[in-house]
């Protein structure tokens, strides 16, 4: 290195520290002091309220500050052209309605296809999408939004605040969606004029703008078409969606890809750049592979890339492979009202419930999952252990202590004394136990049969089935235990709201409630928790709210915690993905270019 350069490197250093100084100048007990109902209201927000509020929610680091990752540079590339992408671990792409999506692969292409009032950036801020602008009441409960003009629908629809209400009420009924719980906290809607709509919370709520309204983690206010529903019907609708977003959708048949088309009259001239997107689903990983390395594909979305395909992906020159930490978790599911798993009632203390046969075999398990050697083995190392639903995306939340806290800290001593007082000595007598997964997962998820037969001497069978096949299975309540998890979580809503109430979407829905209670996990205290840390007054208090609740489904053993995993994007070299649409989880193609 030069002295040129070192002094060079000297200087970008010391900028970095002293940025991230100002930005972490702030009075814990209220950090937006400082900061106006300006910065904080309108279209979107500078870079010094973003950096205070990414700051204030714990997610700022120096590494956010940083150039973005990957491999070789991109090639100069123009506007124009198709992009053909390869959506991993999935055989069909099935509805595209945001209000029944349930895959993050989906919701990554109806991000494309929809508009929300607001979309979370790169660094996971709300800006402003259809919303013009907002402004909000002293009391935090009041947000009132302008609209953009001139927006209109694929269709041709103008689109007003008409459609926004139409939306919200689409959202609330459990006959036509399953996200509801995702503006629960609304107590009203309401049309100004046909360019402002107001929203009434219950009370005030930290994740309004990230978790409710924003376009695709949401999914409830993703803003779908009235008249094209009306048209069209619910089904019909879910395979040609009509919405405000840069592309189309083409018309397809169930079972085939999607081709998405620039919306010519999006509300910002200069996107799209492509003229078309083309997603081929591609449900195994060396078919993906040789698409990807001979160019028949340009990009892979969908489920994560396979992990033994990424370090020959990065080996690659003509490919770039772009990591950052994803926002989600993953879990092996026990079915607590079959035998071995059994559990009758969850609100209980944990010294209560491991004097239950059942409990002790779920905990038994949790413990013996040796999570380092399945990240290893599984996903060639990459990922971190997971203990809860709150992922080191959400920085400020996540809880670093709770690996060594955790009832479900790796100890195989403890966990084979445990299935020993379950009445299943060195794993003898124990049923053979199926566990749920898809094809895409049955090398991963026989890793983590052979660790739990080496630790625990139990013997553990795959029953492989198509997610649309096994997410039915998963919401009935029809498994053993289940290989399943989450993405796209940029709030603790997510993690808790979605999966961990008593009434989460993702809980045991559609199970038989006459034969079952309560799906994979009910805890009264929980409950109350999830729904205290929504209104919380202060970000410290909402971080303890959400880290007592999610220390609780750890202990209570809700699931078997098993990682946190890496968000790898693999692209061509000809493909050129601006930083700022590189948002965790997503794959937001409205400035991407191809050479």
């Amino acid at each position: 290195m030069t002295e040129r350069t070192r002094k060079s490197h000297l200087a970008d250093r010391q900028t970095l520290e002293q940025t991230l100084k100002d930005a972490y100048d702030f009075d814990p007990r209220d950090p937006l002091v400082g900061l106006t109902r300006d910065q904080l209201s309108g279209s979107s927000l500078d870079r010094r309220t973003v950096l205070r509020l990414m700051a204030a929610g714990g997610t700022l680091t120096a590494a956010s500050l940083l150039p973005g990752i990957g491999g070789p540079g991109t090639a100069h590339a123009q506007a124009g052209g198709t992009l053909t992408c390869g959506w991993a671990g999935v055989g069909e792409l099935t509805t595209l309605d945001p209000h029944q999506i349930n895959q993050v692969l989906l919701f990554q292409i109806s991000s494309n296809i929809f508009g929300g009032l607001t979309h979370i950036d790169a660094n996971l801020v709300a800006q402003g999408d259809l919303a013009e602008s907002w402004t909000i009441s002293d009391d935090g409960r009041v947000y009132t939004f302008k609209l953009r003009e001139g927006v209109t629908f694929h269709n041709g629809d103008a689109f007003t605040a008409d459609d926004v209400i139409y939306t919200y009420n689409r959202a609330i009924d459990p006959e036509k969606s399953i996200h509801g719980a995702v503006v629960g906290n609304v107590a009203s809607v309401d049309k100004l004029n046909d360019l402002e709509v107001q929203f009434t919370l219950k009370a005030a709520q930290a994740s309004f703008l990230v978790k409710s309204l924003e376009r695709s983690s949401g999914r409830a206010m993703a803003i779908v078409s009235r008249g094209a529903i009306e048209q069209m019907g619910d089904q019909e609708y879910g395979l040609t969606p009509v919405g405000t977003g840069p592309f189309k959708v083409l018309p397809r048949q169930l079972g085939q890809g999607v081709t998405l088309e620039k919306f010519e009259n999006y509300y910002d001239p200069e996107r799209p750049k492509l003229d078309k997107v083309v997603i081929r689903p591609i449900i195994d990983a060396e078919p993906l592979a040789a698409a990807m390395e001979a160019g028949d594909i340009q990009l892979i979305g969908g489920n994560p890339v396979a992990p033994e395909l990424v370090d020959r992906f990065l080996a690659n020159p003509d490919l770039v492979v772009d990591e950052v930490a994803a926002p989600g978790f993953q879990s092996v599911w026990m079915n607590p009202h079959r035998d071995p798993f059994k559990v009758a009632d969850f609100n209980k203390s944990v010294d209560e419930l491991k004097q239950e046969p059942g409990f002790k075999v779920r905990l038994a398990i949790a413990k013996a999952l040796d999570r380092e050697r399945y990240i290893k083995q599984a996903q060639f190392g990459r990922g971190r252990p997971a203990f809860g639903t709150i992922n080191p995306a959400m920085g400020f939340f996540f809880d670093e202590a709770l690996n060594d806290s955790s009832e479900q800290t790796f100890d195989i001593d403890a966990a084979k004394q445990l299935l020993a007082d379950a009445g299943y000595p060195d794993g003898q007598g124990f049923p053979e136990i199926k566990i749920l997964t898809t094809p895409a997962q049955r090398r991963e998820v026989q890793v983590i049969a052979n660790i739990l037969s080496r630790n625990l001497n139990i013997k553990i069978s795959l029953d492989t089935k198509d997610f649309p096949v096994l997410i039915d299975d998963f919401n009935s309540m029809r498994w053993d235990m289940c290989r399943l998890g989450s993405g796209g979580d940029f709030d603790p809503d997510d993690g808790l709201v979605d999966w961990m109430r008593s009434d989460s979407k993702f809980n045991g829905r559609t199970r038989d409630k006459d034969a079952m209670a309560f799906g994979f996990f009910a805890d009264a205290k929980v409950d109350a928790l999830i729904d205290e840390q929504r209104i919380a007054p202060s970000l410290d208090e909402r971080k303890r709210l959400v880290q007592e609740a999610n220390k609780i489904t750890s202990d209570k053993v809700a699931s078997a915690f098993l990682f946190h995993p890496a968000d790898i994007q693999v692209r061509s070299t000809r493909v050129n993905f601006p930083a700022e649409s590189r948002i965790p989880g997503l794959v937001d193609l409205d400035r991407v270019t191809i050479s």
